[in-house]
């Protein structure tokens, strides 16, 4: 190491080659998973076109067994991710998708409304800490410098699958009949099992940390491993119980919590709500794919800038701000165009804000700290996905229109940039 403190170029080199290899390695397989679980999340909106029906579920009804996910996903979050720190990623990301995916599928069985909401449960029970869990295990790979860029190629799943998951699910649909089963029992079937099957894979394909990577060179995992190390000196002896007292970690929960009531809301709920346009599923399949389109581009874009200026804090501000103009700007007119317009605006901002929040934990917490505090900010947020789509279906059915719950959920992403600023004084950018 020179007098600076800084790696020679020889290891810098070889650091960045370690970089590529693990992003070309890990990165396709935890998006792709990522991708097949963020579609189990969006695809009750689909099925919902005609499971409501023969399941005989009110707005409300829906909106609840949709939501009663996160609090099994809530409750057991924490206990996932300490559970990932001490067995390893490979065994417990593996673990995960197996349940998941199986419950999933499992959804299909749902023969009314006490039914489909007590799979629902389940569901998130098996599902809980894979997101924080991936999170963290990027922390493990990638120092701050690449992380950026990282997170995003993973979180690009999110708006990928809303993009690929409407035509795909309501071409699902149609299969109506076949062997006896209902189209949205086939949906569940079909975007469930996957995921058994990639964590399969994932045993053989992840590995635990650089130090077990047989797949790099021995100068490779030095220099990647000593970047990582400098890294985790700087935040040294910050433990997770000490995070818990942290008031950092609290508004970085509350506002996940109102971001989650708006992207799970209008997530869960736009193929209805383009359904009330009186469009065709069809139509309702293709034209939910374009602000998630706009959103993806928007995303990666955003996160270019955002890897330059590490102004992670300031990016969520504004990127919470877009999304809440977004969401005002969709009731403005009842019109379709004008709301698909406003939503996809909206999503512009909810696609990009997970880039921006899921690098703040780690500028202050610990290794030790971060594995249980990512996942109980998540824990916490996510109690969001709860509230956001049950609020809509009960709006709904009060007011017999979805514009109060557009605006609910635009409220709420106002609060989220409001606490953002509070976050901004107490976390110093450069």
């Amino acid at each position: 190491m020179d007098n600076s403190g800084t790696a020679p170029e020889a290891s810098r080199a070889a650091e960045l080659r370690a970089c590529n290899k693990a992003a070309w390695r890990l990165l396709p397989l935890l998006a792709l998973g990522y991708f097949i679980n963020y579609l189990d999340r969006t695809n009750v909106g689909f099925a919902a076109l005609t499971m409501n029906n023969d399941l005989g579920l009110t707005a409300s009804q829906f909106g609840f067994a949709a939501g009663i996910f996160y609090i099994g996903y809530c409750l057991f979050e924490v206990p996932s991710n300490l559970a990932l720190y001490r067995y390893g990623a490979r065994i417990w990301l593996a673990r995960i998708m197996v349940t998941w995916g199986l419950f999933a599928a499992a959804t299909s069985l749902a023969a009314g409304p006490v039914s489909y909401s007590v799979i629902r449960l389940l569901a998130g029970i098996g599902e809980a800490g894979f997101f924080p869990g991936v999170i963290f295990y990027l922390t493990l790979w990638f120092p701050a410098q690449y992380r950026t860029r990282m997170m995003a190629y993973f979180l690009a799943a999110i708006p990928l699958s809303s993009v690929l998951g409407g035509p795909l699910s309501v071409a699902t649909l149609q299969l109506n009949g076949w062997l006896g089963l209902h189209g949205w029992q086939w949906l569940f079937i079909l975007q469930g099992l996957p995921a058994c099957v990639l964590g399969v894979i994932s045993l053989y394909v992840l590995t635990d940390t650089p130090a077990k990577a047989t797949w790099l060179t021995q100068e490779e995992r030095i220099a990647l491993q000593g970047a990582i190390e400098r890294e985790r000196q700087v935040r040294a002896g910050h433990s997770f119980v000490r995070s818990l007292k942290d008031v950092r970690v609290w508004l970085l929960a509350a506002i996940l919590f109102c971001y989650i009531i708006g992207i799970l809301g209008v997530g869960v709920w736009l193929p209805t709500i383009l359904k009330s346009h009186r469009l065709s599923d069809l139509q309702v399949g293709f034209i939910s794919a374009f602000p998630y389109i706009v959103g993806s581009i928007g995303m990666l874009i955003w996160a270019r800038y955002l890897a330059r200026s590490q102004k992670f804090v300031l990016h969520l501000a504004l990127t919470c701000g877009v999304a809440g103009a977004g969401f005002f700007a969709s009731v403005a007119s009842d019109s379709l165009i004008p709301a698909v317009a406003g939503i996809t605006v909206a999503l512009i901002g909810l696609s990009s804000v997970r880039t921006c929040f899921y690098s703040i934990p780690a500028t202050f917490l610990s290794k030790e700290a971060v594995a249980g505090g990512l996942a109980f900010i998540n824990a916490v947020g996510s109690l969001g996905g709860l509230v956001g789509p049950a609020m809509v279906g009960w709006l709904r059915d009060v007011t017999g229109s979805f514009k109060a719950g557009l605006i609910g959920m635009g409220a709420m992403l106002v609060l989220a940039t409001l606490l953002t600023l509070v976050l901004k004084s107490l976390i110093k950018e450069r």
